[in-house]
C-alpha cells in the first residue's frame, strides 16, 4: 500500500471534517473507481474504517449531551438484525463474480445519488423544522425502527447511508430535535451499525487490514484539519460542490453497470 492511499485517506478525512458527510459516500467510490479495488473489499474495509473514525465523535458528542440514546436504541432494533440478515444473504452470493460486482457498483451509485439529494435538502428541512406548528408523528417510534432496518440493509450492501441519509431522515422524523442532537444521535448509531456490518464482511473475507491501516494514517489528521477549517469556509458553496461530486460519481457507477 503506497503513499497514494494515505493521501486519499487524508483527502476524504478532510472532506468529512469539512462537511460531516460520512466517509462511506467518499471513500468507497474512490477505492472502486480510482484504485480499482474489488467493490466488496472496498465496502468491507470502509465499514470498519467508518466505525473507527466515528468513535471519537461519539465520545465528544456524548460528553456534550448531544446523543438521544432512546432514538439510537430504536434505530439499532431495526439496523442490527437487518445487517446480520443481509450478511447471510451476501454469503449466498459469489461477490467476486463480474455480474455481482456490477450490481454492487450500481447499488452504490444509487445510494450516492440519494446521499446527494439528502445533502442538498437538509437546509430546507432544518428551516421547516423551525415552524412551531409542526409536531412529531405519533408513529415516530415505529418509523425509527423501520429507518434503522433500511439503513442496516443499505450500509451493509454499500457502506453508504449512516451519514447524510441518516441525518436527513432523522430531521424529518424528529423536527423538534436540535440539529446538534440529530448529528450526535446519527453518529452514535453509525458506529455500531458500521462495526457490525464490517464484522460481517470480515467473516466473508472482504476486509483488507493493511489497506485499513494505511487509510487511517491519512484520514485521522485529515478529519482534524477539516474540522478546524469548517468554520472558515462557505458552507453553501462546499455543499453544492459535494452534491455535484456525489451525483457525478453515482452516475459513473450506474453507467458502468
Amino acid at each position: 500500500m503506497g503513499l497514494e492511499f494515505t493521501l486519499s485517506g487524508f483527502i476524504v478525512g478532510l472532506l468529512v471534517g469539512l462537511t460531516g458527510v460520512g466517509g462511506g459516500s467518499l471513500m468507497t467510490p474512490l477505492l472502486v473507481l480510482l484504485f480499482k479495488i474489488n467493490p466488496a473489499i472496498a465496502i468491507g474495509t470502509d465499514l470498519l474504517y467508518a466505525s473507527i473514525t466515528k468513535s471519537a465523535g461519539v465520545i465528544s458528542h456524548s460528553k456534550l449531551g448531544h446523543i438521544q440514546w432512546n432514538v439510537v436504541h430504536k434505530l439499532m432494533l431495526g439496523s442490527i438484525p437487518a445487517s446480520i440478515l443481509t450478511t447471510f444473504f451476501l454469503k449466498q452470493m459469489n461477490l467476486d463474480s463480474p455480474d455481482t460486482m456490477h450490481i454492487i457498483e450500481m447499488c452504490l451509485g444509487i445510494a450516492l445519488i440519494f446521499t446527494a439529494i439528502a445533502v442538498l435538502t437538509q437546509p430546507i428541512i432544518i428551516e421547516r423544522s423551525k415552524n412551531k406548528a409542526i409536531k412529531n408523528n405519533p408513529n415516530t417510534g415505529h418509523l425509527t425502527i423501520l429507518l434503522g432496518l433500511l439503513l442496516g440493509i443499505m450500509v451493509t450492501v454499500t457502506s453508504v447511508g449512516a451519514g447524510a441519509l441518516g441525518v436527513t431522515a432523522l430531521l424529518i422524523l424528529y423536527p423538534k430535535m436540535s440539529v446538534k442532537n440529530i448529528i450526535g444521535t446519527d453518529i452514535a448509531h453509525a458506529v455500531p451499525i458500521t462495526f457490525i456490518a464490517g464484522l460481517g464482511h470480515y467473516n466473508l473475507g472482504h476486509v483488507d487490514f493493511i489497506l485499513l491501516g494505511t487509510l487511517l494514517l491519512g484520514s485521522i489528521p485529515g478529519i482534524w484539519v477539516g474540522s478546524f477549517l469548517s468554520s472558515k469556509i462557505d458552507e453553501n458553496k462546499l455543499r453544492y460542490f459535494l452534491v455535484i461530486i456525489l451525483i457525478l460519481i453515482g452516475i459513473k457507477l450506474i453507467i458502468n453497470f
